[in-house]
């Protein structure tokens, strides 16, 4: 392959990483700048049925329900579904504890996967509107009230909150906390700015709500339901937006392995995703072609275009500039290693090395991602990414 070609493949990867991290934020932004779709929200009480799938979850389950039972919201009009996915630990036992009559829990014989579990609680609730949350995140007190007000406008499906680590937890985040607060802020404001245009993706699991009408049950095997259920309802014409006053809090994560196990489900799962709905990658259908490509699509195909931008930079060493920018590569590349043998504790050290970490990590995720879908390896039963 001759030098001109190489060069032209380097700069190609060069435009599609850059378009892929920077330009797509800054087109959304010139987008919604002068297309904006605003929601006509308004007071709107509908009767809530929240629901919850807990798989072992006997540290958390008790101040779930506690937050739960503590929401702002007329108590005659809010239920919460407990499915217990075959817990093997003190998960039942600690909401048996529970006698309120808002809450109805349901056990599971085996770990069948979340799918199953929520197909089996939607099938029980009342409520107009469901709001899916996970154990692990706490509401914000008004949360309920801000998702149901978006349900005003009959053209919103489905409303995703925001997640988010609370002021005291972000003021101590270690270098994996602080990698993954910035990468949340970014997702936060792509998923912002595509609501404003139209709809979002996908949502945020810890928080997220639909008109119960629209649900259709989720295949078994789906990974990230908080993208299928979104993406199933604007498939039928309605919007999925985001909603910045519904707010889940979590803790930050110090380990990289945790994160990288949540990442690696998740990526595996946006290939399942694409699968499912290809006729949303074409512009002449869907109304949300550019961006599942952009945001999503590209993403995921990152891991390969970083590669062919490392190779190709090692074979046009001879003028200054790809020299250079080739030990640019292998800096970055070899801060992220270092910063990795930091993120097996949890360490609060100062720099930005954090950042390449991360970046790295995230792409790690999405090769792990790929390679898991293909061989089937990942399992719709959640691991505990928490001791």
């Amino acid at each position: 392959m001759g030098n001109s070609m190489l060069v032209f493949i380097f700069w190609f990867l060069i435009a599609v990483i850059f378009y892929t991290y920077a330009g797509y934020p800054v087109c959304l932004l010139i987008v919604s700048s002068f297309k904006k779709r605003d929601v006509k929200k308004g007071v709107y009480e509908p009767r809530v049925s929240v629901v919850v799938s807990a798989f072992n979850e006997e540290k958390a389950i008790e101040q779930k329900l506690l937050n739960l039972l503590e929401l702002n919201y007329p108590t005659e009009k809010l239920e919460i579904l407990i499915g217990s996915d075959g817990a093997s630990d003190r998960t039942d036992e600690i909401v048996s504890r529970f006698h309120s009559p808002r809450i109805r829990f349901f056990r599971f014989v085996k770990n069948f996967g979340k799918p199953h579990v929520l197909n089996a609680l939607l099938e029980e609730a009342c409520g107009e509107i469901i709001v899916f949350t996970d154990v692990r995140q706490e509401l914000d007190y008004e949360s309920i009230h801000a998702l149901a007000a978006n349900f005003k406008d009959p053209e919103v499906g489905c409303v995703s909150g925001e997640l988010c680590f609370k002021t005291e937890a972000r003021s101590i985040l270690g270098h994996v906390g602080k990698g993954m607060d910035l990468y949340w802020r970014y997702e936060k404001f792509l998923r912002k700015k595509e609501s404003e245009i139209g709809s979002m993706l996908g949502a945020t699991g810890a928080i997220y709500a639909i008109r119960r009408s629209l649900f259709c049950p989720v295949p078994l095997d789906i990974l990230v339901d908080d993208m299928y259920v979104p993406l199933s309802i604007v498939e039928r014409g309605y919007r999925a937006v985001f909603e910045s006053r519904a707010l889940a809090y979590d803790r930050p994560s110090e380990r990289g392995g945790e994160e990288f196990k949540r990442k690696v489900r998740t990526l595996a799962g946006n290939y399942q995703i694409f699968l499912h709905f290809l006729n949303f990658f074409m512009p002449w259908k869907s109304p949300i072609a550019w961006q599942l490509f952009s945001h999503k699509f590209l993403r995921v195909i990152a891991p390969f275009s970083l590669f062919g931008l490392l190779a190709s930079n090692l074979f046009i060493l001879s003028h200054p500039f790809y020299f250079w920018f080739f030990l640019a590569q292998i800096l970055f590349y070899g801060m992220a290693i270092f910063e990795a043998y930091y993120a097996r504790g949890t360490t609060h050290r100062k720099g930005i090395g954090y950042l390449p970490y991360t970046f790295c990590l995230l792409n790690y995720s999405a090769l792990v991602g790929l390679v898991r879908f293909l061989t089937g390896r990942q399992k719709t039963a959640w691991e505990k990414a928490y001791a």
